[in-house]
């Protein structure tokens, strides 16, 4: 997109239509301020020597900055890359022709606006002026006519440029800027860019919703390259992955130590048979305590008295 496009000031500039008829009205109603002199054409030709071919020649040299509105501008530190590339539009010869034809148009303006304007002497603000005075008076309002035709002509021109025009054009830097552009106004106008959303080329036809269907899906062809692509990935990872596993569990294995044979652990039998060593007979408790003696036949399962172990006693005693 152009980025002419962008910038608010030159859409501002396109007002510049609807002024210019009435900067022709006002111009009719100060010419009926005073009787046309002895030699009307010459006083015609020299008010539009000096308000409209003079301007002309300063505005071909000079052309009126495209980021001026005559009283503001934007200043030259502050413009942006874009707004200097259109300025360096101004320069070519066909603009300048244009800009300059108007001019040549005021020159019937101004000729039509004095023969009608005893029309409307009735509603002139210079009424009863001296003739002197309504021509120096109609000559600034020529310039300024002449300055509201150049902004416009301008303004649609850069309007209408192509985007690749505008991007393959150097953009001024700001001394040239300001030698080479009538850089007219105090520099307090800053306006940020419209924001524009370029057109699409061509319409984007809205895609299908998927639906769940028995049948398998289809890929596109821009879509299977990709897909392939994918899934070699995956089958290259999964086996460099099994790679790499294989790889530790065989450094683990040759890191173990080998056991050693069970033989070796085990002790060497002695050849000579040690002879068993026979136990201790246990002495009889039952020959020092009576209660131990009491106790052995409790757990032997028997019931017996105190008067019978007493007389068992005596039994075993004569016997011996």
């Amino acid at each position: 997109m152009n980025p002419a496009r962008r910038e608010p000031l030159l859409w501002l500039q396109l007002l510049g239509l609807a002024a210019l008829p009435l900067e022709a009205l006002l111009l009719l109603l100060v010419l009926a301020g005073a009787d046309p002199g002895p030699f009307p054409g010459f006083e015609r030709v020299l008010a539009w020597a000096l308000g409209a071919l003079a301007p002309a020649a300063l505005f071909w040299r000079l052309p009126p900055d495209l980021w001026s509105l005559l009283l503001v501008q934007v200043p030259l530190r502050g413009r942006r890359p874009e707004q200097l590339r259109l300025s360096a539009l101004q320069g070519t010869l066909p603009l300048k022709l244009i800009g300059a034809a108007g001019a040549v148009l005021l020159l019937p303006l101004l000729w039509w606006a004095d023969a009608s304007a005893g029309l409307a002497w009735a509603w002139s603000p210079f009424s009863a002026s001296p003739r002197l005075v309504v021509l120096l008076v109609s000559v600034p309002l020529l310039a300024l006519m002449l300055w509201q035709w150049q902004q416009l002509i301008q303004a649609v021109w850069m309007l209408t440029r192509p985007a690749n025009l505008v991007d393959q054009t150097l953009p001024l830097t700001q001394a040239i800027a300001a030698e080479t552009r009538l850089n007219a106004g105090l520099p307090l106008l800053l306006l940020a860019p419209l924001e524009m959303d370029a057109p699409s080329e061509s319409p984007v036809a809205p895609q299908p919703e998927p639906t769940a269907s028995m049948s398998e899906p289809t890929a596109d062809a821009s879509e299977a390259p990709s897909a392939a692509e994918s899934e070699q990935d995956e089958a290259e990872a999964k086996e460099q992955v099994e790679i790499e596993v294989e790889v530790e569990i065989e450094a683990e294995v040759e890191a173990e130590p080998e056991p050693e044979p069970i033989e070796a652990a085990l002790p060497e039998p002695s050849v000579q048979a040690e002879a068993p060593v026979q136990p201790e007979p246990d002495p009889d408790p039952s020959d020092d305590d009576p209660a131990a003696s009491d106790a052995a036949v409790v757990d032997a399962g028997v019931a017996v008295t105190p008067e019978q172990a007493a007389e068992e006693d005596k039994g075993t005693n004569l016997d011996s």
